[in-house]
């Protein structure tokens, strides 16, 4: 049977996203019924006389596709059934479709308030949550959604980002491609096995290769710095990377950081994680550089700033949001103090000695501007 598709997954990029297929159907209408939710959300179907929905006739899937659409509508709660639909130009007849329970008093969806939220990452979503098998229950999807949003945003990003090749492989779009050799594993951070095939440098080509990513979120770093006293804050913190690896103290010395969130820019981030982490209100961020800190096994990319803020407290203070779990410890430490630790291995966080290190460049002009003595 035919299936017939609205909203979001009559998309082209959400349809492929889910079945792995383009769409390839035509214009039908769901008579009867209108489409109700938030505008961040998957439509239902609710009765409407006078009414009708407009979407896709499309042709029906495969088992492959059929499964992959399957885990798609269990993690959105969808529930499906036949419906007499009327295609463009031809007769009406049966159709399936599947849609999530309409809550009651919902609004009526409103697509274009989509397309400038959601819409923008929804694909990539989309294709995250096919990617589950077993599919994500709308439990775990109700935990798990902020994240996908947040890869799925970091995807978005990376995809408008500007990619110089001046000495680097100038990269054409069929250079690499990869596919999924595994269904993800995880709940916060994913793991992908994949099998990536790609261009090498004597013309041939290495296919299928056997792959593991972590596939992370971009996060903002955030080190603050206060010019007239020469002091830069630290955040100290637990982390189980160090004692997984089993090093004695898995205590980290690092700069203000977390996720960005969808729909924020990294530099939104960086504001908000300082407020959170260290109580610290802070004025422009100042770009120090972005980057990938272990391309070779994940997709995490640090959006890294310097923040001139006012550090007159000597003491160390606690920090962080309690219902994160966050055991924040907060030190504001002379420069040269900063650099001593970096060069004893006591700061062992490569992020965080990337930015010491930039800032030792940048430090005279800093504190000659805020003294006003620059020429």
């Amino acid at each position: 049977m035919e299936l017939f598709v609205f909203g979001p997954l009559a998309e082209a990029a959400t349809f492929e996203a889910v079945t792995g297929r383009p769409p390839g159907g035509r214009p039908a209408w769901l008579p009867g019924h209108a489409m109700v939710g938030a505008p961040d959300a998957e439509p239902a179907l609710v009765a409407q006389e006078g009414a009708a929905v407009e979407g896709l006739l499309v042709p029906p899937l495969t088992g492959a596709e059929a499964a992959r659409l399957a885990a798609y509508g269990a993690a959105l709660g969808h529930r499906g059934r036949a419906a007499r639909v009327i295609p463009e130009g031809d007769a009406p007849r049966m159709a399936r479709l599947q849609s999530p329970e309409a809550a009651p008093g919902a609004p009526a969806w409103d697509r274009s308030a989509w397309r400038a939220g959601q819409g923008a990452r929804w694909a990539f979503m989309a294709g995250e949550i096919a990617d589950h098998a077993p599919p994500l229950s709308p439990q775990s999807f109700a935990r798990q959604s902020a994240m996908i949003a947040a890869r799925a945003s970091a995807r978005c990003r990376a995809a408008r980002a500007p990619a110089p090749a001046t000495l680097r492989h100038d990269a054409a779009p069929q250079d690499a491609a990869w596919r999924l050799d595994a269904p993800l594993s995880g709940e916060f951070f994913k793991l992908a096995t994949m099998r990536v095939s790609h261009r090498r440098f004597d013309g041939g080509r290495n296919e299928a290769l056997p792959r593991e990513v972590l596939v992370g979120v971009d996060a903002a770093l955030v080190l603050p710095y206060d010019p007239a006293r020469d002091r830069v804050l630290m955040v100290e913190q637990f982390r189980s990377g160090p004692m997984r690896r089993g090093a004695a103290n898995p205590w980290s010395l690092e700069p203000v950081a977390g996720i960005v969130d969808a729909g924020e820019t990294p530099q939104e981030a960086g504001l908000r994680e300082a407020r959170e982490e260290a109580g610290l209100d802070l004025g422009t961020l100042i770009p120090i550089f972005d980057g990938y800190p272990s391309p070779g096994a994940s997709s995490d990319h640090f959006h890294c700033f310097l923040a001139i803020a006012d550090l007159p407290q000597e003491e160390s203070w606690r920090g962080g949001l309690p219902e994160e779990h966050e055991d924040l410890r907060l030190h504001a430490v002379p420069f040269e103090r900063a650099m001593a630790l970096a060069q004893s291995g006591e700061i062992d966080v490569i992020p965080m000695l990337a930015m010491l290190y930039w800032l030792a460049g940048q430090r005279a002009r800093l504190r000659a501007e805020a003294r006003g003595t620059v020429p």
